[in-house]
C-alpha cells in the first residue's frame, strides 16, 4: 500500500513537471507556424498595379527566359535579350566600392570605343549576385559572356550580364551556360513579361513600363523592365532596369540623357538606405524605327523623347518602392524653399530614409515631429522658425511651432491612405526636390532575416 502510495506521488510530481514543458512546446510550435506563414511565397504588395503593362514590340529586339536552376530548381531565373545590328547602348551602375563582377565588367565594354555594326546581347540571372566573389566572379562573367556570344552570334565585347541575388557566394555559371541553346531558341519579340519575371528576386510582382510618342510622323516607342524591392537607395541605378527604345539615337546622346534622367528618377526613390552592390541600368537603342535620328540635345524632338523616356523610367522607379520589402504605403516627400537644390535633396532623402518617419507611417501616426527631426539631422541649412510642414493638403506645423488649426483626427485619417504626400518648406530659397518612398513594417525583418534559406 505504502509502494503505491509512493508511485502515485512520483507520478502527481512527473505530471506536474511536465505540464510546464507542455505549455513551453505548445508556445514554440504556435511561433513557429506564425514565423512560416510569414515568411511563406511572397505575398504581392498590396500596391501592385492589377496587371502587367500590354508593353509594344520594340523593333530590333527579342527576348526568351528559362529555368536555369541558378540558386531554386523549376523557377524562372535567366533571361536574354538579343539586339540587332545597329543597336548603341548607355549604362549607369552603382558606386558601391564594393560593385560586383557583371557591374566591372559592363563599366568597362560601356565606355569602349566599339561599332554596334554586330548587335549586342543582354543576359540576367536571379538568385545569386556573382558578388563578392573574387577571381571565380570575372571567371563567370567570361564564361557566360563567351557562351552567349556564340549562341547569339555577336562579339563578346557587345554581350553585358547582370547577376542578382545572393552575395559572397560563387556564381554556378555551367547552369547558365546549359540552358543556352533553349534561350536562344525562344527568342521572341513578345517575350518582354517573361523576362521581367527572370530576373525578380524578392520582388512580389513583376515590373514594366512604356511611351509611345512621334517624330517626324512616324511613332517611336520606349519599353523597359526593372527588378527591385529590397537593398534600394539612390547610388546612379538602385536596382536592375532594361529598357529599350527603337529611336535612332547615336550613343554619346543617348548616354548624355540617360545620366541627366536618372536623378530625376531612379536617384530620387529609396526603401531601406541600402545600395546594392549589382545595381544596373541598361538603355539601349536599336534604330529600327523609320523615324528621323534624335542628333542633339537642344532639338525639339530631342526633348520630346527625352520627357517619355523619364516617364519610364519613373513608372519604373514607382513600381519599385511600391514593391519594397513589406511595404503598404507609397510615400511622395516633396521639399521646397530651400537655399539650394542639394538642400533640398538632403531633406528629401532624409525624410524619405528615416526608420522613425517610416514606422510612423506604417502605423498611420501623423507624426509630424518625425519629420522636424529628419530635417534637422539632414545637414541643410533649416531655420525652425520658417519651417512649415503639411500631411496631403493640410498644414501641420509652420512657424516653429503646431499649426494654429491642426486637428489630429482629420491628419490620422489621411494617413490610412495607401498612397501619401508629406511637403516641406524650408521657407529660405526657391530650390525644390522630391523623393519617393515606402513605410517600414515587420515583414521587412521577416524577409531578410531569412533570406538566404
Amino acid at each position: 500500500m505504502a509502494k503505491k502510495s509512493r508511485d502515485n506521488a512520483k507520478a502527481a510530481k512527473k505530471a506536474k513537471a511536465v505540464k510546464p514543458l507542455k505549455k513551453k512546446i505548445k508556445k514554440l510550435e504556435k511561433a513557429l507556424a506564425e514565423s512560416q506563414a510569414r515568411t511563406a511565397a511572397p505575398r504581392v504588395s498590396p500596391l501592385a498595379p492589377t496587371r502587367f503593362p500590354d508593353l509594344p514590340e520594340i523593333a530590333g529586339v527579342a527576348f526568351a527566359a528559362t529555368a536555369a536552376g541558378v540558386r531554386y530548381k523549376g523557377r524562372t531565373d535567366v533571361m536574354l535579350a538579343r539586339l540587332a545590328p545597329g543597336t548603341h547602348i548607355a549604362g549607369a551602375f552603382t558606386r558601391s566600392s564594393t560593385r560586383a563582377a557583371p557591374v566591372l565588367d559592363c563599366e568597362t565594354k560601356i565606355g569602349r570605343k566599339t561599332g554596334p555594326e554586330e548587335g549586342a546581347a543582354i543576359l540576367v540571372n536571379s538568385g545569386n549576385a556573382n558578388a563578392f566573389t573574387g577571381k571565380a566572379g570575372q571567371e563567370a562573367v567570361e564564361a557566360i559572356a563567351s557562351s552567349v556570344a556564340r549562341a547569339v552570334g555577336v562579339p563578346q565585347a557587345r554581350v553585358f550580364t547582370s547577376s542578382t541575388g545572393v552575395i559572397g557566394e560563387p556564381l554556378p555559371h555551367a547552369r547558365v551556360t546549359a540552358v543556352m541553346d533553349d534561350l536562344t531558341a525562344q527568342l521572341s519579340p513578345t517575350g518582354m513579361e517573361d523576362a521581367a519575371r527572370a530576373i525578380m528576386t524578392t520582388d512580389t510582382f513583376p515590373k514594366g513600363a512604356m511611351a509611345e510618342i512621334e517624330i517626324g510622323g512616324h511613332p517611336v516607342r520606349i519599353a523597359g523592365i526593372a527588378k527591385g524591392s529590397g537593398m534600394v537607395a539612390p547610388d546612379m541605378a538602385t536596382m536592375l532596369v532594361y529598357i529599350f527604345t527603337d529611336a535612332k539615337v547615336a550613343q554619346p546622346l543617348l548616354q548624355k540623357l540617360l545620366s541627366e534622367l536618372i536623378d530625376e528618377t531612379f536617384n530620387c526613390i529609396t526603401v531601406d538606405g541600402d545600395t546594392s552592390t549589382s545595381d544596373t541600368l541598361l538603355l539601349a537603342a536599336t534604330g529600327q524605327s523609320p523615324a528621323p535620328e534624335i542628333r542633339t540635345r537642344r532639338a525639339k524632338t530631342t526633348q520630346v523623347f527625352a520627357d517619355a523616356l523619364r516617364g519610364v523610367m519613373l513608372d519604373l522607379a514607382h513600381q519599385v518602392v511600391k514593391d519594397g520589402e513589406g511595404a503598404t504605403k507609397f510615400v511622395e516627400v516633396g521639399v521646397t524653399g530651400a537655399e539650394t537644390v542639394e538642400d533640398a535633396r538632403k531633406v528629401a532623402m532624409a525624410i524619405a530614409n528615416s526608420p522613425l518617419v517610416k514606422t510612423a507611417i506604417a502605423g498611420e501616426d501623423p507624426n509630424w515631429g518625425r519629420i522636424v527631426m529628419a530635417v534637422g539631422k539632414s545637414g541643410a541649412r533649416a531655420d525652425r522658425d520658417r519651417l512649415a510642414i503639411r500631411f496631403g493638403d493640410t498644414v501641420v506645423a509652420e512657424n516653429g511651432w503646431v499649426s494654429p488649426g491642426y486637428d489630429e483626427a482629420t491628419v490620422a485619417a489621411y494617413m490610412t491612405r495607401p498612397e501619401l504626400m508629406i511637403g516641406v518648406d524650408l521657407g529660405l530659397g526657391d530650390a525644390a526636390a522630391k523623393a519617393w518612398t515606402c513605410d517600414l513594417t515587420h515583414r521587412y525583418i521577416d524577409i531578410n532575416a531569412d533570406y538566404r534559406s
